[in-house]
């Protein structure tokens, strides 16, 4: 999946990757995607939580090798 920015979360514990989240989806524009990576296994929940509080979309998600990828749609 194409993504218009690439945030790495990768060893972050939790509140950190939602942090720098918010901070990152503030640079992008309505619509656009970006992408997290990321290790924290509460990532899943609070990400998708975020995403929908926020009036985001959460488009994907894939786990592998104890790294998770989300990507995000800015609403």
């Amino acid at each position: 999946m194409n993504a218009d920015k690439i945030l790495d979360a990768k060893g972050l514990a939790c509140p950190m990757p939602i942090v720098k989240t918010k901070k990152a989806m503030n640079e992008l524009e309505s619509g656009q995607v970006l992408e997290v990576v990321a290790t924290d296994k509460g990532a899943k929940s609070d990400l998708t939580a975020w995403a929908k509080s926020g009036g985001h979309e959460l488009l994907d998600h894939k786990e592998e090798n104890d790294i998770f990828t989300f990507w995000i749609k800015k609403g």
